[in-house]
């Protein structure tokens, strides 16, 4: 029976991963992202096990480049998803809606896996409100998080115009503050 018991706790640790996340500033995801691009996201499929982790890859259809070089599409990986009948949630992933418009913070592992930086944390919505202005958006994430130096904090829910995201980025890296 304990023997039962023990290879349950460990399919529940293997297969349904908590995470805790360390918030990130705007300026920390402009700075450590490799590429932060426009796109809007194709349809995904989960095709990938690394380690214990199943990853769901789309594909993001970039239409601008605010940082780094990317080609026409980038492989986005996302942790969790299904695979042979496996469904494998991953607290704090991204939720990716095909055909979004959408702003990425991408980042490259040293294995080429390219990821959304701080899982939920670097997806921004596309929308035009109200009075006809482009904005990027998302909501709050509802993940534990801690600050940089191990402190609980909470997430909030962020909305800007694109424009002033674009032209934070800019500020950020041509070395000021964006702020």
């Amino acid at each position: 029976m304990m023997q039962r018991l023990i290879i349950l706790a460990v399919a529940a640790g293997c297969f349904a991963p908590a995470s805790t996340l360390q918030r990130l500033s705007l300026n920390d995801m402009i700075q450590k992202s490799n590429m932060i691009v426009r796109g809007t996201i194709q349809t995904g499929t989960a095709a990938s096990i690394r380690g214990s982790l199943i990853y769901t890859h789309y594909q993001l259809s970039v239409t601008t480049a605010y940082k780094g070089t990317p080609g026409p599409s980038v492989d986005v990986a996302v942790p969790g998803g299904v695979l042979n009948g496996l469904r494998q949630p991953v607290a704090g992933a991204p939720v990716i809606t095909p055909s979004q418009d959408y702003v990425v913070f991408l980042w490259t592992s040293k294995s080429g896996l390219t990821q959304v930086i701080g899982l939920s944390q670097g997806l921004f919505t596309v929308t035009t409100n109200a009075q006809g202005q482009t904005v990027v958006s998302r909501g709050a994430s509802t993940s534990p998080m801690v600050d940089a130096s191990g402190q609980p904090v909470t997430d909030s829910n962020f909305q800007m115009p694109l424009s002033q995201l674009v032209s934070r980025i800019q500020a950020v890296l041509a070395g000021g503050s964006g702020q």
